[in-house]
């Protein structure tokens, strides 16, 4: 079955960085457009950023462009978020998720970002 395991989350200060992974398994991974998702407390989940299969598209969501990267190695079955210059709003559980920003997926537990002084 499809897998989605998250991880590189954590407690960070603003201004600060992380890098999201994740581990896919239970499908083609290469032929997929890749996206991540997240949601905060009490809110309806946002998508974040999205990648064609090639790797070379990349989408973003205004707020988040120019900090935060997306990239994949479709060698390992792997997708990354490189986040930078983070701030207390990007504060949200992350999900990566198989699909773009109208018709995603996600199936995994997502990964826990707080961004905190």
């Amino acid at each position: 079955q499809v897998q989605l395991v998250e991880s590189g989350g954590g407690l960070v200060q603003p201004g600060g960085s992380l890098r999201l992974s994740c581990a896919a398994s239970g499908f083609t991974f290469k032929d997929y457009y890749m996206s991540w998702v997240r949601q905060a407390p009490g809110k309806r989940p946002e998508w974040v950023a999205g990648l064609a299969p090639s790797g070379i598209t990349a989408l973003y969501k205004g707020s988040v462009e120019g900090r935060f990267t997306i990239s994949r190695d479709n060698t390992k079955d792997t997708l990354w978020l490189q986040m930078n210059s983070l701030n207390p709003d990007d504060t949200a559980r992350y999900f990566c998720a198989r699909g773009p920003e109208l018709n995603y997926h996600t199936f995994g537990q997502g990964t826990q970002v707080t961004v905190s002084s």
